[in-house]
């Protein structure tokens, strides 16, 4: 019950993060480390990449593609990691110290967990919850 709640929270999440990537990219492209090539393609491939997660994520036919979306999800999350550590790196370098350590601190810690959450409550990964093997 708890995984499926998280699982609609999740996707909910993924679904309107990607319809702002498709809809307001601005934000996401100031925050895009200037070594990524194409921001404005990869900031619309990333939304694209988080609806197709969510759907995949609150589909009801099949495990595997609930896994699947919730890999690229996870992998997803990963790789735009860099891009949260850009923003905050240029966050805190503004005279009045941006959004503070207060919002990016939580958020870098929250990274690890999104990807984690990603993976189990699309069945992808089972642990902590898991049976131990004897």
């Amino acid at each position: 019950m708890i995984r499926a709640a998280l699982r609609w929270v999740l996707a909910l999440f993924y679904a309107y993060a990607g319809y702002k990537h498709l809809v307001d990219p601005a934000p996401f492209l100031q925050i895009t480390p200037d070594w990524v090539p194409f921001p404005q393609e990869v900031v619309f491939w990333t939304g694209v990449a988080e609806l197709l997660g969510s759907l995949a994520l609150l589909q009801p036919w099949s495990k595997r593609v609930r896994m699947a979306g919730g890999i690229g999800l996870a992998l997803y999350a990963l790789c735009v990691w860099p891009a949260n550590i850009n923003h905050m790196m240029m966050d805190m370098a503004q005279p009045d110290g941006g959004w503070g350590m207060a919002y990016h601190v939580p958020r870098m810690i929250a990274q690890p967990l999104i990807i984690w959450l990603a993976l189990w409550v699309s069945g992808a990964v089972e642990w902590p919850f898991g049976k131990k093997r004897a």
